[in-house]
């Protein structure tokens, strides 16, 4: 779009009158609340993928971390073997020593050596046992974790196809309706537009702009004044809810012209 079409929007915006400012926001109204029940159809179920896709992305990383810890435990069992091999390997070599000695001291000597490989073997031992039981443990988490995990992918993949169905039966419609609420948006003046979406984002229900119904606010259902009712229905400004902010309309304000296509 060209400085100039920008230019020549917004002067047509500036001028146009307050009835018609009214008739397009409301217009808009009907078209974003329609796209709102689109969602609404969808309910939680994105919520309910993000969540899936969140657990899951966590038991991944859980799963890795066990993984690596089972590793760890192996290699500490291994490694402990190995240790008993080495003293299994030492003992008999002192014992093979104590053969050749030439006095009690070198015998001595070498019991002691004896001794404290006998006490490293026994060490190895108990810790080859904590790291098997350990190692149990963790297998076991591991499996819970892979069921878990296996469980949780099934729930993602049928609530994608669930969601992708709504999607796929809806998508056109939205993307027309957000067509439509686009050229409304093209034809009302940006601060009433950011008025506008302000005040819809606040809105329990996502209405902005409501109609007078039985003397009362559609939006909030507090009583207007008469005074007041007469000011809306004549369209010469923009008049808000006192109570709860939305933009007020009559209920005969579709009636004036017709909406663009």
């Amino acid at each position: 779009m060209t400085t100039d079409t920008k230019k020549s929007q917004s002067q047509e915006q500036t001028e146009r009158s307050t009835e018609e400012k009214l008739r397009f926001l409301y217009e808009m109204q009907m078209v974003d609340s329609e796209v709102d029940k689109i969602k609404i159809l969808r309910g939680e179920l994105p919520l309910e993928v993000q969540d899936l896709e969140d657990e899951i992305a966590g038991l991944q990383t859980r799963l890795a971390n066990i993984l690596e810890e089972l590793k760890e435990l192996e290699t500490s069992v291994q490694n402990k073997k190995n240790e008993i091999v080495d003293s299994q390997s030492l003992i008999k070599k002192y014992q093979e020593q104590q053969m050749n000695v030439r006095n009690n001291r070198e015998y001595d000597s070498l019991s002691k050596e004896i001794e404290f490989q006998t006490l490293e073997i026994e060490l190895s031992e108990k810790r080859i046992k904590e790291f098997t039981a350990q190692l149990e443990e963790k297998k076991q988490l591991e499996a819970e974790s892979r069921v878990l995990f296996d469980e949780r992918t099934k729930d993602l993949e049928e609530k994608k196809d669930e969601l992708n169905s709504i999607i796929s039966e809806t998508q056109k419609e939205e993307e027309e309706l957000k067509s439509r609420s686009e050229k409304f948006a093209e034809l009302i003046d940006p601060r009433l537009l950011t008025a506008y979406k302000r005040i819809r984002k606040n809105a329990r229900n996502g209405l902005a702009v409501v109609t007078v119904e039985r003397d009362a606010c559609g939006g909030c259902f507090n009583k207007i004044p008469p005074q007041r009712q007469l000011d809306i229905r004549s369209r010469k400004k923009i008049i808000v809810c006192e109570y709860c902010g939305r933009i007020l309309v009559d209920s005969e304000i579709m009636t004036s012209e017709a909406a663009p296509e």
